[in-house]
């Protein structure tokens, strides 16, 4: 093959290949959680190397959510927002590429789901969250983020009481509006009907950049 025609196939599968995650991009529903709820306090670990792989995995700091999912977090907000509190997420929708990294990391199932079924956060149906109070500041829960011991279990009793009563309100407004927990993490809920939504690997940054559109 002649080196002209070499480069002309490249630069033809690489059009194809943008465009057909542009396409992925406007066919999915999911969207910019803050675009719905400013005051949700969104720090996601993986856009930082602030994570158990010390490491940024994500192209772009921004917490996506398939829309039904992203309004209960809304609807969420506003009930803890009346009790004086508030929410925080540290993850939402995460392309499955990330999810393969982890699994490299923590072939774990008990904390990392195995990219060959993929996450529930693949499907933008999940999500990792805290109580924050009225002024934005984290409140005690038993563990940080991301700890993989049996104190960050959602049932673990041997925090202490300030802990637990903060675990027990989060959860009990999550589950309010469709939430339920995982036994491994405190901070991650999935929306009850996660498993409806199919697994995506679009970059974050795409979303980005078709909003900017």
């Amino acid at each position: 093959m002649g080196t002209k025609k070499y480069y002309i196939l490249v630069i033809f599968f690489t059009i194809v290949s943008f465009g057909s995650i542009n396409a992925q991009t406007k066919m999915t529903d999911l969207v910019d959680v803050q675009s719905l709820d400013s005051t949700i306090i969104i720090d996601i670990k993986y856009a930082t190397a602030d994570n158990f792989l010390g490491d940024t995995l994500y192209t772009a700091h921004i917490c996506l959510l398939r829309f039904s999912v992203a309004e209960k977090i809304v609807m969420v907000q506003k009930r803890l927002r009346s009790l004086g509190y508030g929410l925080k997420i540290w993850d939402g929708y995460r392309p499955l590429s990330v999810q393969k990294r982890m699994w490299e990391k923590l072939p774990d199932p008990g904390y990392v789901a195995n990219p060959k079924y993929g996450s529930n956060h693949n499907r933008g149906a999940a999500v990792d969250v805290t109580l924050v109070d009225s002024d934005g500041n984290e409140l005690e829960m038993p563990t940080k983020f991301d700890d993989f011991t049996k104190r960050a279990s959602s049932h673990y009793p041997h925090a202490s009481k300030r802990a637990l009563k903060h675990r027990k309100l989060l959860q009990s407004v999550m589950k309010e509006y469709g939430f339920s927990t995982i036994n491994s993490e405190w901070w991650h809920f999935n929306y009850k009907n996660v498993k409806s939504y199919p697994v995506l690997d679009i970059p974050l940054k795409e979303f980005v950049n078709e909003a900017r559109k």
